[in-house]
């Protein structure tokens, strides 16, 4: 029996497939956007570090160290807050560790993922706040591509509804998962009714976050980790009024789903550090061999040291990064002359995390006037998950 005649003909349809076999191995939808979600948050990431002085290629490095301690992070946040299905009557304890069969919290995930930066970061020398401020508008955006999944599971949804978006829900099959199941004709078996589309209203909410983040990041040129405490903010107003349309099982707290709390005290957090936290937008000079920009070859090709050529070819990774202000890193891309040295015992407001030297600043930092936009190019900021708990 099929209960697809019991929905109205106006609704959005769902997946009744969300794994394909690909000889012995499955190719889950959930995994593959996920893995998007992670490829376009890297591209927006490094185009915006490489706009504030990040030598190219370090958002790999970066994402060496985030992407496992994000997933990590994810799958800890999700067990400690369902410990029932693992650790309570009839569950089994092993299945804490089976993450393909779903189940990661983006708290755990931005958590986790923010301990592996971290690390990466220092390793690098970049302050972890210019990490933090060149991730936020490609965090949601992953967010959203990751939602996409939840669409395939068939999961993630509201209550009963009549609007003419309202969302068909296949009845998944517990002995198959990844499948729905099917009636005699072979037809797959639909929920009676319609359902309030909660990953959709999710996915178009990061997006709008995405698009927060650049604007006003555009406009104060937001540093010291503030664009990224725009894009918590910006998410967690979504995530609490979406988690209070959300009917699937969750932990309460006084009658209130446990991540609607989390959604309020982490928007506190984030709010009492942009409105505490002040400074300009940091910008990085490296340190070390790519410090120096080679200059263009003037001699004929027969007087070339090939050698010396092959040798410089080959980018060094800079030892480190010494934060300034924007006009000197202008100055700095311009003309290839590094600002001095601080002083010893000389402080600078703009200094980085990690407690590296820092080179005091010339002036307040002039914002780029259209002049300077057009020169820039490609210095203009990126326009453009998971499996929540």
């Amino acid at each position: 029996m099929t209960y697809a005649s019991l929905s109205p003909q106006a609704a959005l349809p769902s997946p009744s497939t969300a794994v394909w076999q690909l000889g012995p191995v499955p190719i889950r939808a959930y995994a593959l956007c996920i893995i998007v979600g992670i490829v376009l948050a890297c591209w927006v990431t490094e185009r915006r570090l490489r706009q504030r002085g990040v030598a190219p290629g370090a958002v790999l490095d970066i994402a060496v160290w985030a992407v496992p301690t994000g997933i990590i992070g994810a799958r800890i946040y999700h067990v400690l807050t369902s410990p029932e299905k693992y650790f309570g009557a009839g569950g089994d304890p092993m299945k804490a560790f089976a993450i393909w069969e779903g189940g990661l919290g983006i708290w755990g995930a931005v958590a986790g993922g923010a301990i592996g930066a971290w690390i990466a970061a220092r390793q690098l020398g970049i302050p972890f706040s210019v990490v933090a401020d060149a991730l936020a508008p490609g965090l949601p955006l992953a967010q959203a591509v990751g939602r996409v999944g939840n669409w395939f599971n068939n999961e993630l949804y509201g209550g009963r509804t009549t609007v003419p978006w309202g969302l068909e829900i296949h009845r998944m099959d517990p002995d198959n998962p990844g499948h729905a199941l099917r009636d005699d004709a072979g037809q797959p078996i639909l929920e009676p009714g319609l359902y309030q589309p909660t990953f959709l209203y999710e996915a178009l909410w990061n997006l709008g976050v995405v698009a927060l983040v650049l604007v006003l990041d555009r406009k104060l040129r937001l540093g010291r980790g503030r664009a990224f405490a725009v894009y918590v903010m910006g998410y967690t107003v979504g995530r609490f009024w979406i988690e209070l349309m959300r009917t699937d099982e969750a932990n309460q707290i006084f009658g209130v789903r446990l991540n609607v709390w989390t959604a309020a005290l982490v928007f506190l957090g984030a709010l009492l550090y942009f409105v505490r936290v002040r400074g300009p937008r940091e910008y990085l000079i490296p340190i070390g061999a790519a410090a120096t920009p080679t200059p263009p070859a003037t001699s004929d090709l027969s007087q070339v040291d090939l050698s010396e050529q092959e040798a410089g070819a080959r980018a060094a990774a800079p030892e480190g990064y010494r934060v300034v202000s924007e006009e000197q890193f202008r100055t700095w891309q311009d003309t290839g002359v590094a600002p001095p040295e601080p002083a010893d015992g000389d402080s600078d407001d703009s200094g980085d995390d990690d407690g590296r030297e820092a080179a005091p600043a010339t002036g307040d930092p002039t914002p780029a006037d259209d002049t300077r936009d057009a020169h820039d190019g490609e210095r203009a900021d990126a326009r453009p998950a998971d499996r929540d708990s």
